[in-house]
């Protein structure tokens, strides 16, 4: 059908010299993209700075705060008040900040992605943002070209485009122009000569101009984009349980708070007093550091990973990845670098290959020059590229040569014959030359049976070596009427060319670091069976026992019904031969099983697996918008590398948040139980807001910054993927974070009652109680920065943050307890040397009791 393009494209070019096309106006442009809108799918939900900081507000520790301090005005401390007011901006500002830098990232991706177009405006051609086209633009069409939006080709000389990401099919399809859109027949995408072209797909060979007819949501890939909404995304586990976290703590929080208030008010008849108390001890019990560590170690998490060129658009997703127990991938350009090289020519004659010291024979020659002269004058398809590498590296001049040749005639690929050919003319010479698959090649030659046997056990070899095979074919031309079709030319065999493309240096490493962590590798791809296995021998997905047997093949996948896939996919580890739209039937039935996935895409018809996978992995130097909009995780440089990288960090960031919470509920129970004893005492009150805000201003940083920066555990890989519907903390994980906290509220409370019991002026105890609280709760960081390692290993692991934070909250206690200002700010008196001697030597105490717990507990060696 492509013979019939030939005259009808020359017409059109040759009115097209005569009336240049003008497009539209600048201003016309203009109108346009203010009436319908840009060019691009709709951003998700965003909060801009006012929203984030509106969410802040409603915080509850926030509103205690504020009331502490309208008590504190309103008992005449201006100064106090102040200073909680000044706390608590303070202890926002960090989610604020973080929160602030993760939307402004997204924003830079997407403006990244933002493809860009060529149109011709006022009749001038310029380069513009592909989210300015407009409805009525005239777009330049080139090879390589990723469409910029839904249009109709007006004029163009063979062009073919590869719609495979919204059809599925590999094929690229011919377009023919055309004067004016017929609107009786619907636009369809893999629609063969016809005038429609669409948004995201890709210009494999020709030129034109195209007259655009949709943009945004109005395009086919638009349309697709919007259906995605119909799949719910998977909600982190992790998210809902800080929620029962916050929640029950809270309900604990305010159930006591307003018993204190009526306790302290009752028995001692000052209801102001009453309330200072009762919200002291509201905010030691308010869990108010959850979503602050949430918040801070996603962001923090987001930010390490993009060190390893992975953008995280979800930040919770970085901790799903640590429960993952499925990795699906695809092969070409995650496993392999996409780079593909000319590595073997053979037939009966001769053969060479590139790993072997064989010279090129004439033969070798005359089979490379063929396929040379059946590629395109401006390569793109990767192969021939490949030809185009080795071609040159032979022979400098061969690719001067091959465009001395004048091309009358090319046929692209077609759904039925996958092969190209091109009829050239050399000093009156006319030839075909062809190349493709080998079935398709076959087919042209017209071999018989037992020659393409021969051929496809050869062919069988290379492609058991992870090589792609295709066939080459050539043919005189006696007369000058060419032929409608390839198949009417009798074209003689050739051989084969074999291409590979390398696998990634550190994929065979990452592989194994995913086996011993208990996560199974998945390819999934197109490409054939043997090829796809021998790739997954070479990565270690699977082993050398099974090569071309333990794989699923797509025809084979669509005779199963879901049950029988739900058994093959728990020990098929290789799918070949996949169409795009049988790897959201895998993604389901993985989850089925109840494993945890996560998924790997590039094009728009993958875009729903992604979505549907527990974690969706987008390419970013391949894919297409609507795969990264459906994404979690962006990998910027499509590398299999960065998601190992990520599974590590995920669990790092698990274990890290663990630790912190575990930390929470330990220095909780402490400063709730100072907040409370002196009124079940009968003693002054040792804790005010304004102590516990001081407080927040170590546990916040403690918590977020110096637990989110420590080092992943040793057996971080080594250990199999948790539970992802387990709780954040175990029973025995509980019982040690409330072990801590008792061990050192005991000791606390030792001190309170001996200072009473000395009667110390109420200042000089609050005081003496305080330092010691602040110093016992350094050694809660201390203790909690590993599960296993002792103090001294644990020390031995370098973290700045800890450091800085350590040396800070020393200074400022100081500060607080020995200058005059600060003392009356803090209700302090004077603490004396021996005292001090004695705060250091409790926290001390607390710290080895609670290391040797450790050591018992978790069974340290």
């Amino acid at each position: 059908m492509e013979d019939s393009m030939q005259p009808s494209t020359q017409v059109t070019q040759d009115q097209t010299a005569e009336k240049p096309l003008q497009g539209l106006s600048l201003d016309e442009a203009a109108q346009r993209l203010k009436r319908d809108g840009p060019n691009q799918l709709p951003k998700p939900h965003q909060r801009n700075f006012l929203r984030i900081l509106a969410d802040i507000l409603k915080e509850p520790m926030f509103a205690l705060l504020m009331a502490g301090g309208a008590i504190y005005w309103l008992l005449g401390d201006h100064t106090e008040a102040f200073l909680l007011l000044l706390f608590a901006t303070f202890s926002i500002s960090i989610t604020l900040v973080q929160e602030s830098r993760s939307e402004r990232v997204l924003d830079a991706l997407r403006d990244l992605a933002s493809p860009r177009a060529l149109v011709i405006r006022s009749g001038e051609r310029i380069h513009i943002a592909g989210k300015d086209v407009v409805r009525g633009d005239v777009l330049v069409v080139n090879e390589g070209d990723r469409i910029a939006a839904d249009a109709y080709v007006v004029n163009g000389h063979d062009l073919l485009l590869d719609e495979s990401l919204l059809t599925g099919e590999s094929v690229p399809v011919n377009k023919l122009p055309q004067a004016e859109p017929d609107s009786s027949k619907p636009a369809i995408p893999g629609g063969e000569n016809s005038p429609a072209i669409f948004a995201g797909t890709l210009v494999v060979r020709g030129t034109g101009h195209a007259l655009v007819t949709g943009t945004g949501l109005n395009t086919e890939m638009g349309k697709i984009g919007h259906a995605l909404g119909s799949i719910n995304t998977e909600q982190a586990h992790l998210q809902k349980q800080l929620r029962w976290f916050v929640r029950d703590f809270a309900i604990i929080g305010f159930v006591a708070a307003v018993l204190a208030v009526l306790l302290f008010g009752f028995l001692r008849g000052s209801w102001l007093q009453a309330l200072l108390g009762g919200i002291a001890l509201g905010m030691s019990l308010l869990p108010e550091e959850f979503p602050l560590v949430m918040a801070v170690f996603m962001a923090m998490g987001a930010w390490r990973i993009s060190q390893a060129r992975v953008l995280t658009r979800r930040a919770s997703a970085i901790e799903t990845l640590g429960a993952t127990t499925v990795l699906c991938t695809d092969k070409t350009g995650t496993l392999t670098e996409n780079r593909m090289t000319l590595v073997a020519i053979e037939n009966a004659n001769t053969q060479w290959h590139q790993d072997k010291n064989i010279p090129f024979a004439d033969d070798t020659k005359h089979i490379l020059n063929s396929a040379l002269l059946a590629c395109p004058h401006e390569p793109t398809d990767p192969m021939d590229v490949a030809v185009y590498r080795l071609a040159e590296a032979q022979n400098p001049q061969s690719i001067a040569e091959f465009k001395a040749h004048k091309l009358l005639r090319a046929y692209g690929l077609r759904p039925d014959l996958f092969a190209v050919t091109n009829i050239v003319e050399k000093e009156k010479n006319v030839t075909a030359y062809a190349k493709g698959a080998l079935e398709a090649i076959a087919q042209l030659c017209k071999l018989p049976a037992e020659e393409i046997a021969r051929l496809s056990e050869q062919a069988n070899q290379l492609a058991s070596q992870g090589i792609r095979v295709l066939a080459v074919a050539t043919a005189k031309i006696e007369n000058q009427h060419l032929p409608e079709s390839p198949r009417d030319i009798a074209f003689g065999y050739l051989g084969l060319l074999g291409f590979a493309d390398p696998l990634r240096g550190n994929v065979p490493a990452a592989v194994a670091e995913c086996r011993s962590a208990g996560v199974r590798v998945i390819m999934i791809t197109g490409d054939y069976p043997l090829t796809a296995s021998a790739i997954a021998t070479e990565a270690g997905i699977c082993s050398q026992d099974i090569l071309g047997g333990d794989v699923l093949v797509g025809d084979d996948l669509e005779k199963l019904n879901d049950e029988e896939l739900s058994q093959r996919v728990k020990t098929t580890s290789i799918f070949a031969r996949i169409r795009l739209n049988q790897k959201l039937r895998i993604v389901q039935s993985l989850k089925a099983s109840g494993e945890i996935v996560a998924m790997t895409g590039d094009g728009v018809n993958d875009a729903p697996a992604i979505k549907a996978a527990h974690i969706g992995i987008a390419m970013g130097g391949r894919g297409t918008d609507v795969a990264r909009e459906a994404s979690a995780i962006v990998l910027l440089d499509d590398d299999f590398g960065s998601i190992v990288k990520t599974i590590r960090l995920g669990r790092r960031i698990y274990d890290n948040l663990r630790k912190a919470i575990e930390y929470i509920i330990a220095v909780h129970i402490p400063i709730a139980g100072l907040a409370i004893l002196p009124l079940l005492m009968g003693l002054p009150i040792m804790l005010s807001p304004v102590h516990i805000a001081f407080l927040e201003m170590v546990i916040d940083p403690a918590c977020s910054v110096v637990f989110e920066a420590e080092k992943e555990e040793g057996d971080v890989m080594k250990r199999p993927p948790r539970n992802s519907k387990s709780p954040l903390l175990t029973p025995q994980r509980i019982w040690w974070g409330a072990i801590q906290g008792l061990v050192a509220l005991s000791i606390l409370a030792s001190l309170l009652i001996y200072g009473a019991y000395q009667k110390m002026p109420e200042a000089d105890l609050r005081a003496f109680v305080f330092t010691a609280l602040v110093l016992v709760n350094m050694g809660l960081i201390l203790v909690n920065r590993s599960f296993k390692a002792s103090l001294a290993r644990a020390f031995l692991r370098p973290n700045r943050s800890l450091y800085i934070l350590l040396s800070i909250v020393t200074a400022v206690l100081a500060i607080t307890i020995y200058w005059p200002p600060a003392q009356r700010l803090f209700h302090f008196g004077q603490l004396q040397w021996n005292d001090l001697a004695i705060c250091l030597v409790a926290s001390v105490v607390s710290l080895l009791i609670l290391e040797g717990i450790k050591a018992k507990w978790f069974r340290v060696v």
